[in-house]
């Protein structure tokens, strides 16, 4: 388990990963030098990796959906396979309840999404599918992302 001082390292990050270790020392009144060797010790396992979040529709990517698809078992790990290879798909799940993933999709337009659904179904034995289409995004990456979240812990 680690302490609130971690957490409140983690949280800074989530927050803003960007942020010169300087200032989030000033901000946590942890250490430069605290923060910087915990850095390197999350960098082996706990954080898995930096990234921006990007507004897709700035893009020309207009089109969000999350799919549900369940296939037949021997269809699975070559579907898998697939989609972990596809560009078009920003993460993909494996989850339980009557679907075997969950793929979150970023297209340009609705046809898009349907040519993707044609193929799965044509070469990956798609035995039903489930399309949730995202109208707006009203949260995303913020668990943990509050200092003042870590303050009540």
């Amino acid at each position: 388990m680690i302490d609130k001082k971690e957490m409140l390292i983690l949280a800074n990050l989530r927050n803003n990963a960007r942020e010169t270790l300087t200032k989030m020392s000033r901000k946590t009144s942890i250490p430069v030098s605290t923060i910087f060797e915990k850095l390197k010790t999350y960098e082996s396992g706990l954080i898995k990796k930096y990234t921006s979040l990007i507004d897709f529709t700035k893009l020309g990517y207009n089109t969000r959906a999350t799919i549900l698809v369940k296939t037949t078992k021997e269809y699975r790990d070559k579907l898998r396979q697939h989609l972990l290879l596809d560009k078009s798909l920003n993460s993909v799940y494996k989850i339980n309840n009557g679907y075997d993933f969950m793929l979150e999709g970023i297209f340009r337009e609705i046809k898009d999404v349907e040519q993707f659904l044609e193929k799965l179904e044509n070469e990956f034995g798609i035995t039903d599918k489930y399309v949730y289409y995202i109208v707006d995004e009203i949260k995303k990456e913020d668990f943990l992302s509050s200092p003042e979240y870590v303050k009540l812990i």
